[in-house]
């Protein structure tokens, strides 16, 4: 009990030193970014700030910059008097600019654009550990081979309907490569796109899919319908996976029969299993029988026998593979890139069926992190690439209290020949203020709902699951869990 308590402690606490590491450096190189470019440019420095609000403490550096770290997390700002006034947000100034010489065209543009870069940046040095270490993908992720299809999807308002993939005649075994166009290569790619999408014919929602089917290519319109909790398009498929034994309970029916850790299970009485719940369903539909189990061990194909009563734990629980992908930093830029557009392009769309609920606030995205966090390093850095994109897209948004917008006043001052009025700069800038910290709040309650929904089903996973979860090396996916003889998933 020690051991297990002092693990749990070491684990909660590497988690939270990922997140402040990973999340408040997001925010400090951006800052940075401001900080540097500012200073190599001759402009006023009054103060760098991580966070918002009062500050937790702060000190004034021998160079007169006040560092501060602030109570409210939801990023940070670098005070420059001679480029923008965002008092409301950022504090009074104390210093007289009418002091301090006139800041020019470009050193304002290159001050503001200088946050984003940094945050690119830093994105490509994490990008290239990435490129190292490898990026873990399950591989029912990792495919586009339809292995199973759905005969009916509930829909948001939870009425069962006819799922999409059945009506439009989909096959097990027919390859998806594209959706509206856009090739696919993973599970996820099919996904994102089905959700983002825009497409609409004759009142009803519509995808076109590419397949490929016995050596022909097909164009097959498909009609999403709007399921789950968030209320995004779906069609009711499942890909291919490896299903790989990931724990064999000493003198179980599966220890008997000779299954052992790492078994890929390929068939249960000559059938394929291309999913967990189709190897759930042939192992319930043969309780009580004997039935042959092909498995690949070491390369190759061995058939055992497996029997249990029913109600008899099996004894095995399965896991999914995992394969590590190592996509060079460019491209892992230019995957967050077109990812972060082509939200901000369906939240743009008013055809598409994604909102502002859909987003993630300052809450959502460490609570985000916490998860990507103890699912390792890896998917930490990877999401960290992600989020600082993201950042780096939406500060060069041409809106007000942004840097895009300061870069738009300013740009508009360079064309007319003459500075816009404060007056109207701050008053846009107050808007705006209102109106950004308004939908992050919005989206805050969101963020909550999820988080509250997850911790309930994970209770109510726990409270079903028997028996224990796998050994701590046994990867899982959404879909993993022990098999028992009655077949349930547990």
């Amino acid at each position: 009990m020690p051991s297990d308590l002092l693990n749990t402690l070491l684990s909660n606490l590497w988690v939270v030193f990922l997140v402040v590491l990973l999340f408040g450096g997001s925010i400090f190189v951006h800052e940075l970014g401001h900080f540097l470019a500012a200073r190599r440019r001759g402009a006023h420095v009054e103060r760098f700030s991580i966070g918002f609000g009062p500050p937790i403490f702060s000190w004034r550096g021998k160079d007169g910059v006040e560092y501060r770290l602030s109570w409210f997390p939801l990023g940070g700002y670098v005070l420059l008097p001679q480029l923008a006034d965002l008092g409301p947000v950022e504090g009074e100034s104390q210093t007289d600019i009418t002091r301090l010489p006139p800041i020019s065209y470009a050193t304002r543009m290159i001050v503001f654009v200088a946050g984003a870069t940094f945050n690119i940046l830093f994105a490509f040095v994490l990008a290239c550990i990435v490129w190292v270490i490898g990026q873990p993908t399950p591989t029912g992720f990792f495919s586009t081979t339809v292995a199973e299809i759905a005969p009916t999807l509930q829909t948001a308002e939870g009425q069962d309907v006819v799922s999409p993939a059945a009506k439009a005649g989909l096959q097990s075994g027919d390859r998806i490569t594209a959706v509206d166009g856009r090739p696919v290569t993973t599970f996820a790619d099919i996904v994102e796109l089905l959700a983002l999408s825009s497409g609409w014919s004759d009142g009803a929602r519509q995808t076109m899919l590419t397949l490929e089917r016995g050596g022909q290519t097909l164009q097959v319109p498909i009609e999403p319908v709007l399921s789950g909790d968030e209320r995004i398009r779906k069609i009711g498929i499942t890909t291919v996976a490896k299903l790989l034994v990931g724990r064999v309970a000493p003198d179980s029916p599966a220890e008997k029969a000779g299954l052992q850790l790492e078994d890929q299970v390929l068939t249960v009485n000559g059938k394929r299993t291309l999913t967990y719940p189709q190897l759930a369903d042939a192992l319930r539909s043969n309780v009580g029988q004997p039935m042959t189990v092909t498995v690949v061990r070491t390369g190759a194909e061995r058939v055992l026998t497996l029997q249990a009563d029913k109600g008899v734990d099996l004894g095995i629980a399965i896991k999914s593979d995992v394969t590590y992908i190592h996509p060079n930093p460019f491209q892992q830029i230019g995957e967050s890139i077109v990812k972060t557009l082509r939200t901000l392009g369906a939240l743009l769309n008013p055809r598409s069926d994604i909102g502002l609920s859909h987003l993630s606030g300052p809450i959502g995205i460490i609570d985000n992190f916490v998860a990507v966090s103890r699912a390792g390093l890896p998917l930490a850095l990877w999401f960290t690439i992600l989020v600082n994109v993201n950042l780096a897209i939406f500060n060069l948004l041409p809106i007000p209290v942004l840097d895009g917008g300061q870069m738009l006043f300013a740009t508009i001052g360079r064309l007319r020949g003459r500075p816009l009025p404060v007056s109207f700069i701050m008053t846009a800038q107050s808007i705006f203020i209102v109106l950004l910290f308004s939908m992050v709040l919005y989206v805050s309650v969101f963020d909550v709902r999820r988080i509250v929904r997850d911790v309930k089903a994970d209770r109510a996973a726990e409270a079903a699951a028997t028996p224990p979860p796998a050994t701590p090396n046994a990867e899982r996916s959404e879909s993993d869990g022990p098999v028992n003889a009655g077949g349930a998933r547990r």
